[in-house]
């Protein structure tokens, strides 16, 4: 709840409704990743204009072919005028073509996995290296299905843009020298001007198109957004019934998705019938033309074959230009879509020149005058935190407690750095953490969340998540800290059981243990508490209690709390309430004020709160 006032930060409002750049500067920001493998690149040109060549080659030795047939039925010397030499030629560059054709792929195809291997993973450290809030705004679905878009988007660009529209141009510019050199000017008029027809009539009915297409892929991710989240909340949706109700939102989405590509089938065969009547039009004024030719003598029944050959060659292509530049269109759209999250700012980041945290042995952590609110825009509206002060000293526990939504948990968030903070600062061993690499404090600091999360793996995959590497010894010696171990093991499959999405197998105690062996095996030298035991029952809670006061021995502690019989023995005890400490001392010296603390203090000695842990599915 107390992130729903928050407004989108001016970066990211920015970026949102900036311009959508030119295809152009699309594909100049693709190159780099391409130019890594210049060698294949170029090597891959070589091969495609060969192939080129050959396929060029294919109706001039043809047209030489059919001339030299010219003989009379019966004649002895026929199988010596069959030109036997000119058949294996033809052979030999039909087989050019296609062996060429390979090589370019085989030659390519390391650059174009390299490129899209490289852009999709700076996409994802770049979303992890973005702050809370856009995580917290994101759309999964949507946004996983974005890149997936984009990384097939690679593929089909450099395919398409490289190997069918640039080898298509070769062709064309060595169909129509040949048909200058060789024959009147008509031949290259009559096909350019066809050309030129079919590219422009291509060109703006797709461009037409295009919109239906964007609206198409927007429906898609929004009902693949509705999906994932429905069955992500899975239990949610049981709990109150609303299969039904996920069902038609889901359904509503296709529809619209269904509609959308309606509209763009219907426009595609409309561009499909008119490129069909250009290529028509050009084929036989072209042939008519030849006809002619043959008929006057000018030409031979070769030259006849050569021209319906090369036309051929170049309609095939062509009648897949509407497909392949709609493709190449849709293609930089994703790719746009994708470097468009890799351009998301980091709301928070590295100070430039910034050095690791250090001193780390005994580190006092510091808050000093902190000023902070979730919407920086507005924050006289909603501060969280207003000018709170305290010091965990090296080695102690201090110990936070108030009610929901006094800023407990921000105390947390912004010693981590998933937000900076508007006034004030916090210290880490007597260093600024706004000065020092995210990734050092976040290494010396361990947490024990609340709402524990967990992969859709083994346990011991979870457990392990503390400190990748660690030994099976040493995992399961973390979760007999945690006392779960024999929880683990009295199962089938033992530190080998999956966890299910989100942890979802394990009731809310036993994920609670699994991130508390989590934090145990990290074994930072700050620990953070919130809300550790919470979802555990009082036996439980008071055994794991006893393990955490043991591991924060010597440590420097945060203690969230909302049950005030964890924090007792602490070394201070702050009282928030709406984004101030309004009370602090001793677990005795709070009590002997008979303030806010001690009410609380009474009211759950009256009611002590129980939360006994459910039992594992």
């Amino acid at each position: 709840m107390r992130h729903l006032g928050e407004a989108t930060p001016p970066a990211a409002a920015g970026t949102a409704n900036a311009p959508r750049p030119s295809d152009w500067a699309t594909l100049g920001r693709l190159m780099p990743y391409l130019w890594q493998y210049k060698w294949r690149v170029v090597a891959a040109i070589v091969f495609m204009v060969g192939a080129k060549l050959a396929n060029v080659g294919v109706p001039l030795l043809l047209k030489t072919l059919v001339d030299a047939m010219n003989f009379k039925p019966g004649d002895a010397a026929a199988l010596l005028v069959v030109p036997v030499g000119l058949l294996l030629a033809y052979g030999a560059l039909r087989l050019s073509t296609s062996l060429f054709t390979e090589l370019r792929e085989l030659v390519f195809a390391k650059a174009t996995q390299g490129a899209a291997r490289s852009i999709a993973l700076q996409t994802f450290q770049h979303l992890h290296a973005l702050s809370l809030r856009f995580h917290l705004e994101r759309q999964t679905g949507g946004m996983t299905r974005d890149i997936e878009r984009g990384v097939r988007g690679i593929e089909s660009l450099i395919s398409f843009s490289l190997f069918n529209v640039f080898a298509t141009l070769i062709e064309v510019i060595l169909v129509l020298s040949v048909l200058g050199a060789k024959f009147d000017m008509w031949f290259a008029w009559i096909t350019l001007g066809a050309l030129v027809l079919y590219i422009a009539y291509t060109v703006l009915v797709t461009e037409w198109r295009t919109k239906f297409r964007r609206e198409a892929n927007e429906f898609d991710s929004a009902a693949h957004t509705k999906a994932v989240d429905s069955l992500l909340n899975y239990e949610t949706v049981k709990y109150f019934n609303n299969e039904g109700f996920e069902a038609r939102r889901y359904d509503e989405s296709l529809e619209r998705l269904r509609l959308a590509r309606l509209k763009s089938q219907s426009t595609l065969s409309m561009l499909n019938t008119g490129q069909q009547l250009i290529i028509a039009v050009g084929l036989v004024a072209m042939l008519w033309r030849a006809t002619q030719g043959v008929v006057d003598g000018r030409m031979t029944l070769g030259d006849l074959v050569m021209v319906n050959a090369f036309m051929i060659q170049l309609y095939i292509p062509l009648n897949f230009l509407g497909v392949i530049y709609r493709e190449i269109k849709q293609s930089l759209t994703d790719l746009d879509k994708m470097f468009t999250l890799m351009d998301k700012e980091r709301e928070v980041a590295d100070a430039p020149g910034a050095q690791p945290l250090s001193g780390l042995d005994q580190p006092t952590v510091r808050f000093e005058d902190v000023h902070f609110a979730y919407d920086a825009v507005n924050a006289a509206a909603r501060p969280i935190l207003q000018g709170i002060s305290f010091e965990i000293p090296a080695g102690k526990t201090v110990a936070v407690v108030g009610p929901s939504g006094s800023g407990k948990s921000t105390l947390a968030r912004l010693l981590f750095r998933f937000y900076d903070v508007q006034r004030g600062r916090i210290t880490i061993a007597g260093q600024e953490i706004r000065s020092v690499t995210q990734s050092s404090v976040r290494q010396a600091i361990g947490i024990v969340p609340q709402d524990t999360v967990l992969f859709n793996d083994t346990v011991a995959y979870n457990i392990a998540y503390g400190r990748t590497g660690a030994s099976q010894a040493e995992v399961e010696a973390a979760a007999k800290s945690a006392r779960i171990h024999d929880f683990i093991a009295s199962t089938p499959k033992g530190y080998d059981t999956t966890v299910g999405e989100r942890g979802l197998k394990l009731s809310g105690g036993e994920k609670q243990r699994v991130a508390i062996a989590r934090t145990l095996l990290k074994n930072p030298p700050i620990l953070i508490f919130d809300e550790a035991t919470s979802a555990l029952d009082s036996a439980n809670e008071r055994a794991i209690q006893a393990e955490l006061q043991g591991v924060a021995q010597n440590k420097t502690t945060l203690v969230i709390a909302h049950r005030l019989s964890t924090v007792v023995d602490a070394h201070e005890i702050l009282v928030m309430d709406a984004g101030r400490i309004i009370e602090r001392g001793t677990h005795g010296q709070l009590l002997a004020q008979g303030g806010r603390y001690a009410s609380m203090w009474a009211l759950q000695k009256e009611s002590p709160p129980e939360s006994p842990a459910a039992p594992s599915p």
